[in-house]
């Protein structure tokens, strides 16, 4: 029969290791445009440098800030994003801001429709790519350096960032707990 102290050693460090390996995975909420915000940007590639780099997951949240009335938000096919056409959207938010939570793999395409794509032409127009690789830049368009800005920490005190503090705290307690 094991001596109990080397049980509880045992114990020990497979409940440190328990708490070493635990991951909790954090959704990320991006700022789309970062303070330039969803808008007619300065540069038609705004958008494509701005995700540049970022790798977009499953529970993300983006966030496009624009002025009601001025923009809108549209979720549209491969061959709409390509072509700026407004037909035939899949969805369109008309009130800003809007938060989008990502919800499935795969590319993901944004225009705005207004000026009748006039705006998309210009360059408001946003593809992503979440899943396995990094995001995607649009179609036909060399690679960007990423952009300077970081995406903004998560709100303080969200339940992902507690249950990671505290589940290594509780297995540690737990192993201090069969030493007295």
């Amino acid at each position: 029969m094991a001596n109990p102290m080397s049980m509880k050693i045992l114990l020990v460090v497979v409940l440190t290791a328990l708490a070493a390996v635990v991951q909790v995975t954090e959704a990320v909420n991006y700022v789309v445009g970062d303070s330039t915000g969803w808008a007619v940007p300065s540069t038609s590639t705004f958008y494509t440098t701005w995700a540049n780099g970022k790798n977009f997951s499953l529970g993300d949240v983006l966030a496009f800030n624009f002025a009601t009335g001025a923009h809108d938000v549209a979720t549209v096919s491969k061959t709409n994003y390509d072509a700026c056409s407004i037909a035939n959207t899949i969805t369109t938010v008309t009130t800003g801001p809007y938060n989008y939570t990502i919800n499935s793999t795969g590319f993901h395409y944004f225009i705005c429709t207004f000026s009748n794509g006039g705006h998309c032409n210009s360059g408001q127009k946003l593809a992503i790519s979440v899943g396995n690789s990094t995001s995607a830049a649009s179609p036909g368009s060399p690679p960007t350096p990423p952009s300077a800005s970081p995406p903004p920490p998560p709100p303080p005190g969200s339940s992902a960032s507690s249950l990671a503090t505290t589940l290594p705290l509780v297995f540690m307690t737990i192993a201090l707990a069969f030493f007295y």
